[in-house]
C-alpha cells in the first residue's frame, strides 16, 4: 500500500475546523496577532491623558506598549493506526469522524486549561466566597450571583460587550428555573446558551469548569494560541497497518486579570 497521496493539510484543516466549531477557548479569549519563533506576542498599549483645549498649542504624550509573550508550552499528540490511509482520506465520513473525535478531545483538554488559568489568575477582590465558605445556591439565586459577578467587572471598568459567564449544567439548569431567565433557549454544540443572557453576559454551559465554580470573564482577560504542528502518515513496521499521527501545541496567558471574576458555590444540604 502506498501513502504517497497522503495530504497532511487535509487532516490539519479537518481537525482545526472541528475544533473551532466546538471550542469555548477560541470564543472567550483573545487570539494572537503575531506569532514568531514558536511563541505568540500580545501588546498592551497605554499612555496619553485627556487635556482641556484652550485654542493654543497642544502637547503630545508618548504611547507605551507592554509586550506579553505566550509560549506554546503545552503539547498533545494523537496516533491512530489505519488499514489504509489513502482510503480513509478518500472516504469523507472516515476523515470526518476521526477529526470530530480528536476535535472534541482537543476542546475538552484546552478548555480545562483555559478555565484553570482564569481561576488561578482571578484577583482576590473579584472573588465571591471561597473554597472553605462556598455560596449556598439554595439561598442565593444563581441569577443574582451572576449579576454580582458582573458588578465586580464593572467596578474594574471592564467593557460590557464580550463578557461571558461559564458554568456547569447543574448551575445553568438552576438558572433556567428563574423567571428572569429566558424560557426558550438552545444550548449550542460549543456550550453557548443561545437566546438567553444574564445582565448582558453570554452564558456558556461547560462541564470543563473546575468543580463548584461559576466563572465570569471578558474576552480580553486571557490570550490563547494553538497550532497543529505536525501531521504525518507512515507504515507500521510491526504489522500491515498504516498510521496517522499529529502534534498540537498551544498555550494561554493572562492579559488582564482584573477582567475575571468568579464565585465558589454549592447546593448546601438541607
Amino acid at each position: 500500500m502506498s501513502i504517497a497521496s497522503f495530504i497532511p493539510s487535509v487532516w490539519e484543516q479537518a481537525l482545526i475546523t472541528e475544533f473551532r466549531g466546538v471550542s469555548v477557548a477560541n470564543l472567550i479569549t483573545t487570539p494572537p496577532t503575531e506569532v514568531s519563533g514558536g511563541k505568540a506576542i500580545f501588546n498592551r498599549v497605554s499612555g496619553g491623558t485627556l487635556k482641556d483645549y484652550t485654542g493654543g498649542d497642544i502637547s503630545f504624550d508618548d504611547a507605551t506598549t507592554t509586550p506579553i509573550d505566550l509560549t506554546y508550552d503545552k503539547k498533545k499528540y494523537f496516533a491512530i493506526q489505519l488499514n489504509d490511509v489513502d482510503k480513509a482520506q478518500a472516504r469523507g465520513e472516515v476523515l470526518t469522524t476521526l477529526a470530530k473525535e480528536k476535535g472534541y478531545e482537543m476542546k475538552e483538554t484546552i478548555d480545562k486549561d483555559i478555565f484553570a488559568e482564569a481561576v488561578a489568575k482571578c484577583v482576590a477582590g473579584n472573588k465571591i466566597g471561597s473554597t472553605s465558605a462556598k455560596i449556598d445556591l439554595k439561598t442565593k439565586p444563581v441569577y443574582d450571583l451572576i449579576v454580582d459577578l458582573g458588578v465586580k467587572l464593572s467596578k474594574k471598568k471592564v467593557p460590557v460587550a464580550n463578557r461571558f459567564v461559564i458554568a456547569s449544567s447543574e448551575y445553568v439548569q438552576e438558572l433556567a428555573k428563574d423567571d428572569r431567565f429566558a424560557r426558550n433557549y438552545t444550548v449550542l454544540e460549543n456550550g453557548v446558551v443561545q437566546g438567553a443572557s444574564v445582565n448582558g453576559m453570554t452564558v456558556i454551559q461547560s462541564e470543563d469548569v473546575p468543580a463548584n465554580v461559576i466563572l465570569c470573564l471578558h474576552k480580553s482577560a486571557l490570550g490563547h494560541g494553538l497550532e497543529i504542528d505536525k501531521v504525518e502518515a507512515g507504515r507500521r513496521e510491526a504489522n500491515f497497518g498504516d498510521f496517522v499521527k499529529g502534534l498540537t501545541v498551544y498555550g494561554q496567558v493572562a492579559l488582564r486579570t482584573e477582567a475575571i471574576s468568579m464565585a465558589y458555590v454549592e447546593f448546601a444540604q438541607a
